[in-house]
């Protein structure tokens, strides 16, 4: 089985991220080609990047960025459960990606972002453009989930519905098949 880490975006104290990444979580140890951790940013609290070296030279200095160092590294693929703040994905999330370099290419990663009427579609946009530039694929198959609020429910658990989770299920299993492509590149690096 694959590593796959879920990282939660989302920092704010009413947030709603973890009843997302919860939801996401769950499907991904049921679909049963993950070993599955999930990164709460929220938890990891990096500060901002506070690293006296270019994260090419991986000369980490922090006990903060050598924890999350390898914890990245130890990864095969990612889930990034991002929120939509300001047509962008949450400045924390862009910190915890430019701590580091190596560690993340050549994986591939999915998407779950939620938000209002654009579904977080322009935060999964953007993050997109970075994460190519940090030589992570991300999949065109994702979860897009417009007006979250309506799927959580007084126990805030969030409820899909049959789009939700179909999306999830297909990414899941894309997430996969480029996994596997993705070792066979990292072993020829």
């Amino acid at each position: 089985m694959y590593n796959l880490k879920i990282i939660n975006s989302t920092v704010r104290p009413s947030r709603k991220g973890p009843i997302i990444t919860a939801w996401i979580t769950e499907v991904a140890r049921q679909h049963g080609g993950f070993n599955v951790e999930v990164l709460d940013l929220a938890e990891i609290k990096l500060p901002l990047m506070d690293e006296p070296a270019h994260p090419r030279l991986k000369q980490y200095v922090h006990e903060h960025t050598k924890k999350w160092s390898a914890s990245i590294d130890e990864a095969d693929a990612f889930l990034f459960v991002t929120a939509e703040y300001d047509h962008s994905y949450p400045a924390p999330l862009k910190n915890a990606l430019q701590y580091l370099l190596q560690e993340w290419a050549y994986k591939a990663a999915g998407i779950v972002s939620y938000g209002g009427i654009s579904a977080g579609t322009r935060a999964a946009s953007h993050l997109k453009s970075d994460l190519i530039a940090l030589k992570v694929v991300p999949l065109f198959e994702a979860v897009n989930i417009p007006f979250f609020d309506q799927f959580i429910n007084e126990e805030e658990t969030f409820v899909p519905n049959e789009v939700s989770l179909k999306s999830a299920q297909v990414m899941l299993a894309e997430l996969v098949r480029w996994t596997k492509g993705m070792m066979v590149i990292r072993e020829n690096k």
